[in-house]
């Protein structure tokens, strides 16, 4: 008897201890949230937080153009070889007949139909002249890449091919990684693995062999950017320390530019021959042909917004925080009372939203623009507060005086002093007692690794709740 009801005991401690721990975020937010309505003792107020949208397949929303225009065979048909046997060379590819012809748009179409649907380049009839193509696909919107950028060939993987980037909408271009059997003779550059770089390394420009060898591997097809493994450096090898990857690319504007594009281009420069030798009695066994192509992201939105709709072919961020543009990347008119800022992934998990205020609210504390401190939080709705920047000072100070009106209040229970400054709790700083004094670490009060918010002390029914199971383990244990 005694026994069960310490195993009943012990089984109702487990779900109290559990009970409290589900309060808590998880080590790093999904940030798919922009405001939300809370209670304060100023009644209902808004708590701010950076959001973007969710990452998905960015290949539904793209424009593909092929340079030079007329690369894509069937016109007129042709005879090429298969991919298993080349010197098998039955195939046909013709443009005005469906079943045989491959235009670029089967390069994103549904993967697992068979047969296999694909885009497929002229053969190398024109040798020993360049089997040259330019794949670009555009989106003219900024989009931010969450996942490994994978091509899948039909045909043998490229002997020379380059991955280009753009960030100002094909203006100019970048390359982001350098593929050959020999990355010596293709581009005088030693042959890496991303496995090589290390976290001061990570934007170098990498050739690499690992995807070019071999023309009939039938089961090894792909050719892959690894973003993932990029991130892997800062997050750790399954990605769990996301809070720690969240903070690099809040501060380093390289590496959060590394991963941001517009369009990419894939620069095809050389077939897969399998031989050193060129077999000119036969070319139509040298091809380009690409199966699906895929393309994990989202759009950048500068943690203003959740969504991103895609109307008249175009894609464009649903902005909140009284912000606008494609990527929300400016102030609404008439909200230009502080400038405009991208939101913050700081502090860990909801991050700082740095919404755009009224002109007319009246004197405006500005950030200080190196601040990761919290911004813009629990402020009463429809107003804004104050940044918690380490330095801040106040606009027109003739007339800001602290608790003059309603924007500066003393916050987080500070309490006015004289008309001009707050006296703050032991937690808070700052001009408003609008700083946590541990936010400022990366993570918050729970420090440096977890990414986690603070700790908060157990309710009250909690409490009594632990006492009453305490005291009834004293009295089985004297029982016993």
């Amino acid at each position: 008897m005694r026994f069960h009801f310490a195993l009943a005991l012990q089984a109702l401690w487990t779900a109290v201890c559990q009970a409290a721990m589900q309060h808590y975020p998880a080590a790093w937010g999904h940030y798919d949230v922009c405001k939300s309505q809370v209670y304060t003792d100023e009644g209902l107020t808004w708590d701010y937080m950076a959001c973007q949208p969710e990452a998905t397949d960015m290949t539904k929303f793209l424009k593909v153009t092929l340079d030079p225009p007329n690369i894509t065979c069937g016109d007129p048909p042709e005879t090429y070889c298969a991919l298993e046997n080349p010197y098998m060379c039955n195939n046909e590819c013709d443009a005005s007949t469906d079943e045989l012809a491959h235009p670029p748009h089967l390069m994103f179409d549904i993967e697992g139909r068979n047969p296999t649907t694909f885009w497929q380049s002229t053969s190398w009839k024109k040798y020993p002249k360049a089997l040259l193509v330019n794949l670009t696909l555009s989106w003219n919107k900024t989009i931010e890449l969450t996942d490994d950028i994978v091509l899948t060939f039909e045909s043998g993987r490229p002997e020379q091919m380059v991955l280009e980037k753009s960030l100002d909408y094909g203006r100019t271009w970048q390359p982001y990684q350098f593929y050959a059997t020999d990355c010596l003779d293709a581009f005088t550059m030693e042959p890496k693995t991303v496995q090589d770089l290390t976290q001061h390394t990570l934007l170098d420009i990498i050739c690499t062999e690992d995807y070019s060898r071999g023309y009939v591997w039938k089961n090894d097809k792909t050719v892959r950017f690894e973003i993932k493994d990029r991130f892997a450096l800062f997050a750790g090898p399954r990605l769990h320390n996301m809070a720690s990857l969240y903070g690099q690319l809040d501060t380093t504007k390289n590496l959060r530019d590394f991963f941001t594009i517009t369009d990419l281009r894939i620069r095809l420069l050389r077939p897969a021959t399998g031989a050193t030798m060129v077999d000119e009695t036969n070319l139509s066994r040298y091809f380009y042909a690409i199966s699906d192509i895929k393309v994990q992201g989202r759009c950048k939105c500068n943690l203003h917004a959740i969504s991103c709709v895609y109307d008249k072919d175009k894609l464009g961020c649903e902005c909140e925080h009284n912000t606008t543009g494609p990527d929300c990347g400016r102030c609404k008119r008439n909200y230009q009372g502080r400038a405009w800022s991208a939101g913050s992934y700081l502090p860990i998990p909801k991050g700082t939203a740095n919404i755009c205020i009224p002109n007319n609210i009246g004197p405006v504390i500005r950030p200080n623009v190196s601040s990761l401190g919290v911004a813009n939080r629990k402020e009463v709705a429809p107003q804004v507060a104050l940044s918690t920047a380490p330095s801040v000072h106040v606009a027109n100070s003739k007339r800001a005086r602290v608790c003059d009106n309603e924007l500066l209040r003393c916050q987080n229970g500070g309490v006015c002093v004289n008309n001009v400054r707050c006296n703050c709790p032991a937690t808070y700083s700052g001009l408003l007692c609008e700083k946590s004094r541990c936010s400022s670490e990366l993570g918050g009060c729970r420090g440096p690794d977890s990414g986690q918010a603070p700790l908060t002390p157990p309710s009250a029914f909690r409490l009594l709740l632990l006492l009453l199971l305490g005291s009834v383990l004293l009295g089985e244990a004297a029982m016993l």
